[in-house]
């Protein structure tokens, strides 16, 4: 488990950037391009499979999140979130082949030696019509399975305790925690990638309601709830 998943209410991590501006940096909005553009040429999409790019891999907002996470936990929190986007997807393209760590370092170079170097530019109207088709109708991760849930709103439940994984989808605060079934969200939810510990495969999403003293002692005020959307796979019958 990442040591990032367990800051929920900790205290004495510094100074709070409560920056509201989406992007700070111009670099900030081509990271962000070539993500959504990979999401909308993922291979996992019926439509991206006949659009013309050289793209031929998934690539979803689990797999940014997981190559993110992979990184030293003290390196996590050093780097800006922008940033940490940019090593993911880095990260991605040389393990998948595209280019290589000598290549990505000398393009690199150029534009530190010279940074008024004209960006690549190489558009096409399939491929444009197709990004932009996906911001409009998103891809949603529900399913049509037919999964019942196993838990029921007013249950009382605990959280697991999963093993490390390279990726989690549970917060670390929450585990070993009891908490009360408020929502049964209908239907079922697939992730895009195994991460691990249970959470993959199609299954059904709860909204669970915690007692804030349940989770952080005395430190919160009385009569005051936290609600946290977990995936079925984190949550047990209590003992």
């Amino acid at each position: 488990m990442k040591l990032q998943h367990y800051l929920g209410g900790l205290e004495g991590l510094g100074r709070i950037n409560f920056e509201k501006r989406v992007f700070v940096q111009p670099w900030e909005k081509r990271i962000f391009g070539i993500h959504v553009a990979m999401m909308a040429l993922s291979q996992h999409l019926e439509t991206a499979k006949v659009t013309p790019t050289k793209f031929k891999s998934v690539w979803t907002w689990a797999n940014l999140r997981k190559l993110a996470e992979g990184m030293n936990p003290f390196d996590y929190f050093k780097y800006r979130y922008y940033e940490k986007w940019l090593g993911g997807i880095s990260s991605f393209f040389i393990e998948s082949g595209y280019v290589s760590t000598i290549e990505l370092d000398a393009k690199t170079e150029i534009f530190l030696e010279k940074s008024n170097t004209s960006l690549p530019h190489n558009s096409k109207p399939e491929i444009d019509a197709q990004v932009i088709e996906y911001l409009r109708v998103g891809d949603s991760p529900k399913c049509n399975a037919d999964i019942k849930p196993k838990f029921s709103v007013g249950d009382i439940v605990t959280i697991k305790n999963p093993l490390p994984t390279e990726h989690c989808k549970l917060p670390g605060y929450l585990r070993n925690k009891k908490g009360v079934v408020d929502v049964v969200y209908e239907g079922v939810y697939n992730y895009p990638l195994q991460t691990g510990d249970g959470v993959g495969d199609p299954m059904p999403i709860y909204s669970i309601k915690f007692d804030s003293h349940e989770i952080w002692g005395n430190l919160t005020e009385p009569k005051t709830w936290i609600y946290a959307d977990i995936y079925e796979a984190y949550i047990e019958n209590p003992i």
